[in-house]
């Protein structure tokens, strides 16, 4: 198991920055995939940013390429997203999830663990 503990969310207006911050409670290890994820009310939750740990895999949504990025402190057990240019389309829970893979760098969804959510809310 991982317990997994988001932070950083919040308010900006549209142009903005925001940095989310997930810490694990343990190592994530070779085999795992990680990331980022959002969701709506009403839609379903998508993938934002994901990395799988085994090859350095990564995927990132089309909506969020050249805005976003990923980094690990692997020596905090943390995972980082760092999102610049930030759009009212923006707006979401944004959740972190660990564990084994379905098919890298996606993780099982059945099988991950997630954290609780951290608000990102972005106003025009």
């Amino acid at each position: 198991q991982v317990q997994l503990v988001e932070s950083g969310g919040g308010s900006v207006q549209a142009g903005g920055s925001l940095s989310l911050s997930c810490s694990a409670s343990r190592p994530i290890t070779s085999d795992e995939c990680v990331g980022w994820f959002r969701q709506v009310p009403g839609k379903e939750r998508e993938p934002v940013t994901l990395i799988y740990i085994g090859d350095g895999a990564t995927f990132t949504a089309d909506s969020v390429k050249g805005r976003f990025t990923m980094s690990q402190d692997n020596a905090k057990n943390t995972l980082y997203l760092q999102m610049n240019s930030l759009k009212p389309d923006d707006t979401a829970m944004y959740y972190c999830a660990a564990g084994p893979c379905l098919i890298p760098p996606f993780p099982d969804l059945r099988r991950a663990y997630w954290g609780q959510g951290t608000q990102v809310t972005v106003s025009s």
